[in-house]
């Protein structure tokens, strides 16, 4: 174990006094002495717990320092039942040396941190705790009732004192530890455990962030080299609080084991989506034939207990489509943008499994569509209205590392609608965003109904060579000046159609004299032969930039 971990368990009631740029040291063992030199009973790698007995004055503690450091000891814990505080002249001797030193609060036995570090650092704990967890295999394949994952993970904290969370490849929390993540970091774990898979890396995958270091083990059933890309991107995996560099192989095993348990756990829920994922194919295809909107009611009252089970009221409903699409072919987009939609499509703040049980997903074809239901406006605890920047906000900075090199992910997302009568138009909104998403760069994009009744909804189906001369025609010239003269003329031009043409706040925001402003625009209009005084050449030139 690391000195730093010992700081991470309020039972231990310890205070960190010096040496935090040495916190990073392995401890092999621990060790209480009360003797001036106790030197003959040190390997090195210790922690050494002392009641401060030995001390008479302050020379004591440098000679009692200066040996603990030749002996390579981790770090030096002192109580202060002794002297009611620790010396500042221990403190001194511990910085002049080097060596972590720690106050022990009164209230806290020595036996308590030596049993805490024997167990953590102990390799014969693995085959323990190796009983334990078949007895918990044996409750997790005999039913809900076994626990979930939180029961297994219960084990690692209360038998190796470890913190672990299973999380979504979107960072969402299914599992573990009531001991909330930092903000961002659940989704910057998710994004290096993609990293990871994807490029093959061996597990566990160890990630550093926020000052922690972290432990990710996938959790994935069958071969992992199975279909890589089509599995990934909707896998689970298990984060672990721990700097893994220094464990034995018989720990490593363990938590193998441990993710092989949630992996049992994921295959059984996956297996009871089966009904509803055929209840929303049933419904989707109704909508996509065109059929009669009293027969799609009909069809949605019969699955609702199942594709909306809780809701008492008739919902709304959204439509999103998706497409993951990868350079060169791959895996079948239609199931994996099935299975990734099932868990991206649930509020990020949503803990535990069950919360995707209430999206429906269908897939035909290289698509997946999903209802999205929202409970009715005056239904208390309503569902808010998705929105496809706060959706793109959740999944693009993990998923881009899962799809780069060779993958994308588009989705569109429609407005609510209040009835069967509307899914129709609603599925072919959300089709019409997602090809807007597509024309976009990047590795995941996103677009929501709002943006159909823009100018924005036109641009993607401009032919590129059209899209090309336009552009060319208006932004070369600006381009070559600036290149030649770094006269920021583009910028300059974006600014001013920004500011709506106001050559105050223009020249306000570029930090420019309104006259160099009034000089750059004449520039841009004599190059161009455009006059940014008319709509129409201000329009055109806010399409260009906007195409470029």
């Amino acid at each position: 174990m690391r000195l730093r971990a010992l700081l991470d368990t309020d039972a231990l009631g310890l205070r960190l006094l010096g040496g935090g740029e040495e916190l990073d040291r392995t401890v092999r063992g621990v060790m209480t002495t009360d003797l001036k030199d106790p030197s003959r009973y040190l390997s090195g790698g210790e922690l050494v717990l002392t009641g401060l007995a030995w001390r008479r004055g302050p020379d004591d503690s440098e000679r009692f320092v200066r040996i603990l450091a030749a002996a390579g000891v981790a770090g030096l814990a002192a109580g202060e039942a002794e002297l009611g505080s620790v010396p500042d002249d221990l403190v001194l001797a511990c910085a002049r040396h080097r060596l972590p030193l720690f106050a022990v609060d009164e209230d806290v036995a020595f036996a308590s941190i030596t049993e805490h570090v024997v167990r953590q650092v102990s390799t014969e704990r693995a085959g323990d705790l190796a009983a334990v967890v078949e007895r918990h295999r044996r409750l997790m394949t005999s039913g809900p009732e076994g626990g979930g994952p939180d029961a297994v993970l219960d084990l690692l904290g209360s038998d190796l004192d470890l913190r672990a969370w299973v999380l979504s490849s979107t960072g969402r929390r299914i599992a573990g530890s009531d001991h909330p993540l930092p903000a961002g970091v659940p989704a910057e774990l998710a994004g290096e455990h993609l990293a990871a898979a994807r490029t093959g890396r061996p597990w566990p995958h160890r990630a550093y962030t926020a000052g922690r270091h972290y432990a990710l083990f996938p959790i994935r059933s069958g071969d992992p080299a199975d279909d890589i890309c089509g599995t990934v991107l909707s896998d689970w995996f298990l984060a672990v609080d721990a700097d893994t560099g220094d464990w034995p192989a018989e720990r490593l095993d363990l938590l193998d084991g441990v993710t092989q348990l949630i992996a049992v756990e994921r295959d059984r829920r996956d297996a009871e989506r089966t009904v509803r994922r055929r209840l929303a194919a049933e419904v989707m295809d109704l909508v996509q034939t065109g059929a009669p909107p009293g027969e799609i009611a009909a069809r949605l009252r019969v699955a609702a207990p199942v594709l909306v089970p809780g809701l008492g009221t008739a919902p709304q409903w959204q439509v999103v489509v998706a497409r993951v699409d990868w350079a060169g072919g791959g895996p079948a987009a239609g199931p994996v943008a099935q299975a990734l939609l099932e868990e991206a499509l649930v509020d990020p703040g949503a803990v535990g499994p069950d919360q995707a049980d209430r999206i429906a997903v269908a897939h035909a074809g290289e698509e997946a569509m999903a209802l999205v239901p929202l409970s009715s406006p005056e239904s208390e605890g309503s569902a808010p209205e998705l929105s496809a920047q706060g959706l793109l906000s959740s999944l693009r900075a993990p998923l881009t590392r899962g799809l780069d090199g060779d993958g994308r992910l588009t989705i569109g997302v429609s407005a609510a609608v209040h009835s069967a009568d509307g899914l129709r138009g609603a599925l072919e909104e959300a089709r019409h965003a997602r090809r807007v998403a597509a024309a976009r760069p990047g590795r995941v994009c996103v677009a929501g109904h709002e943006e159909l009744a823009s100018h924005v909804l036109l641009l993607p189906f401009v032919p590129d060579d059209v899209r090309r001369a336009f552009t060319a025609r208006l932004l070369d010239p600006l381009r070559a000046y600036d290149r030649r003269h770094r006269a920021e003329l583009i910028p300059t031009l974006e600014a001013f159609l920004e500011c709506d043409g106001s050559w105050t706040r223009c020249a306000n925001r570029l930090h420019l004299h309104v006259n160099t402003l009034r000089y750059r625009i004449g520039r841009i209009e004599q190059l161009t032969g455009r006059d940014l005084s008319r709509l129409e050449d201000k329009l055109d030139f806010f399409l260009a930039l906007r195409m470029s």
